[in-house]
């Protein structure tokens, strides 16, 4: 499949969510994990638009790369949004659950539900770019 290269703002998650649902055809993952990747994509792709670009006060894109292989479906993310290593919020994870729903943050849970929608997540600066990468087993 084609990169896909769109305006890193809100309007774009509808365009994005299609990409995503085509890849997941053209892989033919079932509806279940085609429904998880739209999902974990989705919340990658809003943390970068709120809090890589809206929240900074900049404008940019966002750059969706598949690649399909026999054994998976990967996808690479990257924006040149505020560096934000996803990550490091999710080894946080353990001791949120652990607090009572009236004293934690709010947010946080998107990391979370990333990692449990794929089969691997990881991240990579690469410059002043980020790079999300979001595998799914075929």
């Amino acid at each position: 499949m084609e990169t896909l290269t769109v305006p890193g703002n809100i309007k774009s998650l509808g365009i994005i969510s299609h990409y995503v649902q085509q890849a997941a055809e053209t892989a033919n993952l079932n509806p279940r994990a085609a429904y998880k990747l739209r999902l974990a994509v989705d919340e990658i792709a809003t943390n970068i638009i709120t809090h890589g670009y809206e929240e900074a006060g900049c404008e940019g894109e966002i750059h969706l790369q598949v690649e399909i292989n026999a054994c998976s479906l990967t996808i690479a993310i990257e924006d040149t949004g505020v560096l934000y290593d996803p990550t490091k919020k999710a080894s946080l994870q353990s001791k949120y659950f652990n607090q009572k729903l009236e004293t934690r943050e709010v947010g946080g849970l998107g990391v979370y539900l990333v990692l449990e929608s794929v089969d691997r997540f990881y991240y990579q600066q690469i410059g002043d770019r980020n790079r999300n990468v979001l595998v799914v087993h075929r």
